[in-house]
């Protein structure tokens, strides 16, 4: 069940566009070329669609036969993916969910709204044929949801390609699902999601698939300096990778630069590309997210800042240090997971710290050889995995690492050799347990 089998490699002719152009087609193209020619690892990982365990486990969860899905992967929808729809589903048990791009994603977002809370599924595609297969296929499975028909007839006026006639979405949306439309529309065709955002519920949670994409990267980037009051992190656990945005508040979008001579500047964008191509700078990350070293930086400096901040905070006595915490509460209220301790490791302070994203937490700890030490756990991408890496500022020694979608640092001043040993102590016992 995937619209790709209707699809084609190429998008539908756009001789049946109303409000098609020349510049705007030739710019269309030349954006598909230029994916095309960087994005092919991305495509040729994504048609691994998970472990068939993985799968199996998702529908014996669910309590659905294990031929209950296809073959997955490819333009379908990941394990990774379909965990997080299901994942959020058990979380907020939306009223409202609104999928964008119809296929195995609806079969699992609809029977999750069954077995958490009831909601209802609003799904849209762009084939009238497969939104009749896929009604029928949800109704063989006892399933129930409202797949409509919504063709590529319209454009946003702040991203390229041919967007979704959508209607009767609902006022109040909980949970957005964008699956679609297909990249063959254009690169940054899921941008115009975005205009879904201002329905979102204050709780309210946004899953991109695909993520991981040239393409999608420079949407997630826009996406963040638009819209800062959601929460964009890029999520590794699948073949595709998956963005989740979490809303923390009801505000407008901040305003974009929108301008009359939209086509002519797809068209310089689409030349850039080609530009940028032919030097190379694409496949080092220049078209967005990808995980850099000035991401690794902002976070090595919030760490050594809060380790600075810390030991002020201890020798001032009118300040208060605070080592009682609860680990479940602090999950809770900032989504900050922290890791296990050493039994004989003493926390002397603990405290919410700013950073430019969200919260994070800054802890100060005594070893049992007096070693006073600052941990920092935040929500971040470096290029670290769990096996620390280490790093300076100024006379300080940062070890860092991550775990899953959290990032730890610990610092301490002396031996770089001793930083790297206690932070290898943290590092192996894994998360908090609740």
């Amino acid at each position: 069940m995937t619209s790709r089998d209707l699809t084609g490699f190429l998008p539908l002719n756009e001789a049946n566009t109303a409000h098609s152009d020349w510049p705007r087609r030739l710019s269309d193209m030349a954006w598909r070329i230029g994916f095309g020619a960087i994005g092919w690892p991305w495509l040729l990982a994504s048609l691994s669609g998970g472990r068939p365990a993985d799968k199996r486990a998702l529908l014996d969860e669910l309590g659905l036969p294990h031929d209950a899905l296809p073959h997955l992967g490819s333009w379908k929808a990941d394990v990774g993916f379909l965990r997080h729809i299901v994942r959020e589903i058990a979380r907020v048990r939306p009223a409202h969910v609104v999928e964008l791009g119809a296929g195995a994603s609806s079969l699992i977002a609809a029977r999750a709204l069954q077995l958490h809370g009831g909601g209802r599924l609003h799904s849209f595609d762009q084939h009238g044929g497969f939104v009749d297969a896929t009604r029928q296929w949800l109704g063989d499975h006892a399933i129930d949801a409202d797949i409509r028909h919504a063709p590529l007839t319209h454009e946003s006026p702040d991203w390229p390609g041919r967007w979704y006639a959508l209607e009767d979405v609902p006022e109040r949306i909980d949970l957005i699902i964008i699956d679609g439309p297909p990249w063959s529309v254009h690169p940054l065709v899921r941008g115009a999601a975005d205009s879904l955002f201002a329905r979102l519920s204050p709780n309210g949670v946004v899953l991109l698939d695909d993520a991981a994409r040239p393409g999608e990267r420079i949407v997630a980037r826009r996406w963040r300096e638009r819209w800062p009051h959601i929460d964009f992190r890029l999520m590794h656990d699948g073949t595709k990778g998956t963005l989740v945005g979490r809303r923390r508040d009801l505000t407008a979008p901040v305003a974009n630069d929108n301008d009359d001579g939209r086509s002519w500047r797809h068209m310089r964008r689409a030349a850039a590309i080609a530009a940028l191509l032919g030097i190379g700078w694409i496949a080092r990350g220049e078209l967005g997210e990808f995980p850099q070293s000035a991401q690794a930086s902002s976070f090595l400096d919030e760490a050594a800042a809060s380790r600075r901040a810390g030991l002020l905070r201890q020798d001032m006595a009118s300040q208060v240090e605070s080592a009682t915490f609860d680990p479940a509460e602090i999950e809770r209220s900032t989504g900050i997971v922290l890791p296990l301790l050493p039994g004989d490791w003493r926390v002397t302070d603990v405290q919410l710290f700013p950073t430019s994203d969200s919260p994070a937490i800054a802890m100060t700890i005594v070893t049992p050889k007096d070693e006073t030490l600052s941990l920092f756990a935040d929500r971040a991408e470096t290029p670290a995995e769990a096996t620390p890496l280490v790093a300076r500022r100024a006379d300080e020694v940062v070890a860092y690492w991550e775990v899953g979608t959290m990032a730890y640092a610990l610092t301490g001043r002396g031996d770089t050799r001793r930083v790297l040993q206690l932070a290898g102590t943290i590092a192996p016992m894994g998360r908090t347990p609740h």
